[in-house]
């Protein structure tokens, strides 16, 4: 298989990624195509490349959203000087 992802967009919304999933799908599954009907073929296409497409969606978006968090402060632990004793 050969890297597709270099040609989809950083930024891309469900329904262009819905349209995308879809006309692989149908490419990859043209040999089937004439063993089913065309709307059957067609809707369960749909169904799929809409199944495929919310979470292609999401996964883009969480790259996008994540931002490393700073690192946390460390707290300085300071000793109680105890009182020197006295000599009597």
């Amino acid at each position: 298989m050969t890297n597709t992802t270099s040609a989809i967009p950083q930024k891309i919304s469900k329904k262009e990624t819905r349209k995308l999933v879809y006309e692989k799908l149908a490419v990859a599954l043209a040999e089937f195509k004439p063993g089913l009907k065309e709307k059957k073929f067609v809707n369960n296409l749909k169904k799929a490349s809409k199944l495929f497409a919310t979470d292609i969606a999401k996964t883009i978006g969480r790259k996008k959203e994540k931002t490393p968090k700073p690192a946390k402060k460390k707290l300085k632990v300071v000793e109680k000087q105890q009182p020197a004793k006295e000599a009597s």
